[in-house]
């Protein structure tokens, strides 16, 4: 079969198109035939030497939708020729950069029938973030207020939709060219921090996703309700932030995403209710995985890039 692999880090050039055996899959796993895999920061980081794979020759990606091709042992979820999404293995490797994976068959779910296999390739790393941050980490509940750093980001812009969709006040953070795409997802207050502190505008809140970084959290804290919580995301929390907000009763935590079936349902029931999507920028062909690198760290695009593997 065709993979995309590498045989150390680098610049996008590393990733060169090579033949290797088609996997099979083991009791309880699932060999899908991959139709889409979406390009992830992860995968960027990972290609240039900051990520958990240290293993060569390395095949990059964990977001896939695709076709179930063959059962493993004891699968009773799927058959052949179901159309499903996942984020298999996180954050092993799962080789999503191919035109074949194999999983255990719960890391995979029913793909969103109402969605293309490149709409579903955005959703899994990125949706099942937002989801785990929204639901099982904050815990958001129904007219409680939320603020996100970072909202007009590919999982910022889905945590939006997921905590608008259980009923919450969000309040987004970002560039003030982002105001008409952060009103489209449903952000009910927008703070252009490029002309406004967010500490000087935003009232009370009961939890914070902080998608940024640098100082962020730390200045968030006095904004938090006792008892809150402020999320992490990108580089995890710091010793300091950790104790800046028990000092004020808040909770400050790092956050990793997690393979999670349950999760996976949760989303394709909220994109089938038109209450979550996730734009494509591109869709690149498997064998250009290079260019597709190229075009993500150019940051013209703030939407999904997706390879594409033409099924035989």
């Amino acid at each position: 079969m065709l993979a995309v692999s590498m045989d150390h880090y680098g610049s996008p050039d590393v990733l060169q198109p090579v033949e290797v055996p088609k996997p099979s899959p083991a009791p309880t796993e699932v060999l899908v035939r991959v139709h889409a895999a979406g390009i992830n920061p992860a995968d960027v980081k990972q290609r240039a030497g900051h990520g958990p794979l240290s293993t060569f020759p390395m095949i990059l990606g964990w977001d896939v939708a695709g076709v179930v091709a063959e059962v493993g042992f004891g699968v009773t979820i799927f058959s052949p020729g179901d159309e499903v999404y996942g984020m298999p293995w996180f954050p092993r490797q799962a080789g999503a950069y191919a035109d074949y994976v194999t999983a255990p068959s719960r890391q995979f779910a029913p793909k969103p029938p109402s969605r293309s296999f490149a709409e579903a390739a955005a959703l899994p790393l990125a949706g099942l973030t937002a989801w785990q941050l929204v639901t099982d980490t904050v815990h958001l509940d129904a007219n409680q207020r939320l603020l996100i750093h970072g909202a007009a980001g590919h999982v910022g812009g889905l945590a939006v939709q997921i905590a608008k969709a259980r009923g919450a006040h969000v309040i987004g953070v970002a560039e003030g060219s982002d105001r008409d795409r952060l009103e489209a997802l449903g952000a009910d207050e927008i703070v252009d921090y490029t002309t406004t502190r967010f500490e000087d505008v935003v009232e009370p809140v009961d939890a914070v996703l902080d998608f940024v970084g640098h100082d962020y959290t730390a200045r968030s804290v006095p904004l938090v309700h006792r008892d809150g919580v402020i999320v992490q995301v990108p580089s995890g929390s710091s010793s300091d932030d950790v104790r800046r907000g028990a000092d004020a009763g808040v909770r400050v935590t790092s956050f990793l995403v997690e393979p999670d079936h349950a999760g996976l349902l949760a989303l394709t029931d909220l994109a089938e209710h038109d209450q979550l999507s996730a734009n494509v920028a591109a869709v690149v062909p498997l064998a250009e995985a290079a260019r597709a690198h190229e075009l993500v760290e150019s940051g013209k695009v703030k939407d999904k890039v997706i390879l594409s593997s033409t099924p035989a």
